[in-house]
């Protein structure tokens, strides 16, 4: 390349240099490197170098980098030096980007590439003017013009600058929660589980915790969400038809004689279902997030992701502790929901101590208590034999980032067709619930023994 051409991002194309100024906006610490050294200039387009010259100019006015709010007030009233073309085609590329509720996909990239090219735009400027310094100035003025320009752009990404991020501290950042389906707990969750979220079903073997998953699921995807469910348990086609049987309410037993039904059923269901299918601790989260990333590459955006069940994964780095392997699963799959920016609900069994408890708490939790740490939701399902009967249970609202926890709901559950209402709380509490039970446990003891006792007396007079 010859020393003194001049160049821009032309090669790059328009959508490149869109991208590139969506992202000095939405960037501060991005920003603060290409106005180290991005020429506007650069930007072949006359409407995107006058949007991010008035980026650049409140940064440099008012010290701080300006949010989404104030960059729409300078777009209706800070171009009128511009042509009506300019104008129009500011505030249409604004429009788009506003509305755009994707993160650009390939932003390292337009990351790598634009300040890579910027910089080395600089570097050429430093060298022809060493060039010129060699004869007249000492080695330490030229090294100085090439060192200087070598700083230029450099990562200077040092955290949140409470100066400069000040407008970020007032935006309203949206969860985008996915309801739950029920309105007990949509009340008290803030409409269900947001994105960057991690909810944790709890529940003891043969409770539901995997009926659980696939109502949260069906519910995501009955307002058009994509849902991404992973098994490690069950198989795929056992699983999409437990999705068929939630979402048609005919019993897991009757699908194969009422197939069309269903297909007439699912075929206009608004979301997207992927069911991932991987033998039990064959997967783990670096499987689940390489499986993401190539779900995405092909366009799919997702909404929702499910794990049945974290406890199955296999740790990315062993241990001699179990549960310190899986403490780590839990804390990777908080930082995938927050990487995808998604709710993630997977679920957990508890110890022995949950196998027959009439409210099940987090010290039931098997294995690693500090798995709990992470999640933003934990609510615990449990049924005792007689609720399997009488296709009851009760829900323990056990942790709530966003409201409050510690309530009890009983529950309506049909297995053989998924079906699962979480009814009005009636007011118990985990010590009256006990109490209860004891008193039942003890009268029971009681009729048992007093039918012993009039036994042994038959058995004495018939001697």
């Amino acid at each position: 390349m010859n020393l003194y051409e001049t160049d821009n991002f032309s090669k790059f194309g328009k959508h490149f240099q869109e991208n590139l100024t969506q992202l000095i906006l939405e960037e501060r610490t991005f920003c603060d490197q290409m106005q180290e050294v991005l020429d506007i200039n650069f930007l072949e387009l006359k409407y995107l170098q006058a949007f991010t010259n008035k980026i650049f100019a409140y940064r440099e006015r008012y010290g701080v980098h300006p949010s989404y709010k104030i960059m729409y007030t300078i777009v209706r009233t800070e171009f009128e030096d511009e042509s009506e073309t300019t104008k129009k085609a500011i505030r249409d590329y604004f429009v788009r980007i506003s509305k755009c509720t994707t993160p650009i996909h390939d932003a390292d990239y337009i990351k790598e590439q634009s300040l890579d090219f910027c910089r080395k735009q600089k570097l050429k400027e430093a060298i022809v003017k060493s060039v010129k310094l060699l004869q007249k100035s000492s080695f330490d003025d030229v090294s100085k013009v090439i060192n200087d320009a070598l700083k230029l752009g450099a990562n200077n990404d040092y955290g949140y600058d409470y100066v400069k991020d000040f407008e970020e501290r007032f935006q309203i950042k949206s969860r985008s929660p996915i309801t739950t389906g029920w309105d007990q707990i949509d009340l008290i969750s803030r409409n269900g589980l947001g994105k960057g979220e991690l909810g944790v079903v709890i529940s003891p073997t043969g409770a539901g915790k995997s009926m659980v998953l696939v109502h949260l699921g069906t519910e995501a995807l009955k307002i058009g969400k994509t849902v991404v469910h992973y098994t490690l348990e069950l198989a795929d086609v056992s699983i999409a038809s437990r999705y068929d049987s939630c979402i048609t309410s005919i019993d897991l037993g009757d699908l194969i004689p009422m197939k069309e039904k269903v297909f007439e059923a699912v075929k206009d269901i608004k979301g997207t279902l992927v069911v991932k299918e991987y033998p039990t601790k064959s997967a783990s989260t670096r499987t689940i997030k390489s499986h993401l990333e190539k779900l995405r590459q092909r366009g799919m955006d997702i909404d929702m992701v499910i794990v049945d069940y974290g406890d199955l994964l296999k740790p990315v780095t062993v241990t001699r502790e179990k549960r310190h392997d899986l403490e780590s699963i839990y804390e990777e799959l908080r930082g995938m929901a927050q990487e995808f920016e998604c709710p993630i609900w997977t679920a957990s069994q508890t110890n022995r101590s949950g196998l027959n408890a009439e409210v099940i708490t987090m010290e039931s939790i098997s294995e690693a208590f500090s798995k709990c740490f992470v999640a933003d939701f934990i609510f615990s399902v449990s049924r005792t034999i007689e609720d399997k009967n009488t296709k009851g249970g009760r829900i323990f609202i056990a942790k709530n980032r966003n409201g409050p926890d510690g309530l009890i709901y009983p529950i309506f559950m049909d297995p053989s067709n998924v079906a699962i209402e979480v009814l009005d709380p009636t007011g118990e509490t985990i010590g009256e619930i006990a109490q209860n039970s004891a008193k039942e446990e003890a009268k029971t003891l009681r009729e048992k023994y007093k039918q012993y006792r009039n036994q042994k007396k038959g058995d004495s007079k018939d001697v």
